[in-house]
């Protein structure tokens, strides 16, 4: 328990990447697309970077998914910052399947965390939200670059709100405080 507890901080840090994130796409959505190719793979290195991280330091059964996905979130920036001028539709794609396989990953591991930890179900909810954005997007490819932005600030807010809940959910059972 105590390997999750103190690693609250790491899921408050995603979350308030992704909510930063999706309002800077919501608040710009005009942005050209290599702007657009910037944010996802910064935000993607982000949220990677602290998903192995917080794969690293959890027990046995949630380090392998936490670890994949961290590793899927580090390599989908790395791709999307290193060729800029891809098109729109790649983005789309790079984009769609990032949010299924982590959302895939961040499900099976709120599964195994039921026993350890109360209100996985926020950490299911934000695997299930990701894993919902992806397929819409592989459904409605050419939906243009102006509903992908929105798209994706949306998902990105809506994500980080579940993260950052379930931050202070992990945070308050730490403390010793009840959790209702």
């Amino acid at each position: 328990m105590g390997d999750i507890t103190r690693s609250w901080w790491l899921l408050l840090v995603r979350g308030i990447a992704a909510v930063i994130f999706g309002i800077l796409a919501l608040i710009w959505p005009g942005l050209t697309l290599l702007a657009l190719v910037i944010f996802f793979g910064a935000y993607a290195l982000v949220s990677g970077l602290f998903a192995l991280f917080a794969g690293f330091r959890h027990g046995a059964q949630s380090r392998a998914w936490l670890i994949f996905s961290g590793i899927i979130g580090i390599v989908a920036g790395l791709v999307a910052l290193a060729w800029p001028g891809i098109t729109s539709i790649a983005l789309l794609f790079v984009v769609a399947v990032w949010a299924i396989v982590s959302g895939v990953s961040e499900i099976v591991a709120g599964i195994q965390l039921r026993k350890r930890i109360d209100n996985e179900w926020l950490l299911i909810l934000g695997g299930a939200l990701s894993v919902i954005f992806g397929v819409l997007l592989l459904a409605w490819p050419g939906a243009g670059l102006l509903s992908l932005a929105w798209l994706i600030g949306i998902f990105a807010v809506l994500y980080g709100i579940a993260m950052i809940a379930l931050a202070f959910r992990v945070k308050n059972f730490t403390s010793g405080a009840p959790v209702p």
